[in-house]
């Protein structure tokens, strides 16, 4: 199988950017206290597996990649749709998006 030419950047290259996102959106969501900002980090995150399917299917020169992307994206929209309807369900309830606040709700 012929493997696909980039140009300037390799795969390599493509999957420390993907690496990085996805360490940037664990980090956020671990550290930030504020619900919204937990959301956009998983997004971050889904934008991350995205970037290294896409790399890796035009590397191989397969499609599979970008079908995956897909669905991520397709996961992506349904959790940000529930996503913003539980903050703004929330909000209402408490006044506040602090995730500590909401701790008791598992009991």
């Amino acid at each position: 199988m012929m493997v696909a030419s980039f140009g300037a950047a390799t795969l390599a290259s493509y999957l420390v950017v993907s690496g990085i996102l996805l360490v940037i959106g664990i980090v956020g969501f671990l550290i930030r206290r504020n619900l919204i900002v937990m959301f956009l980090c998983t997004e971050l995150m889904f934008q991350g597996a995205a970037i290294a399917f896409v790399a890796a299917g035009r590397y191989y020169l397969d499609y599979s990649g970008q079908v995956m992307v897909i669905f991520i994206l397709t996961v992506a929209a349904a959790e940000a749709a529930l996503a913003l309807a539980l903050v703004v369900f929330m909000h209402r309830q408490r006044d506040t998006l602090d995730p500590d606040v909401y701790g008791e709700l598992s009991e």
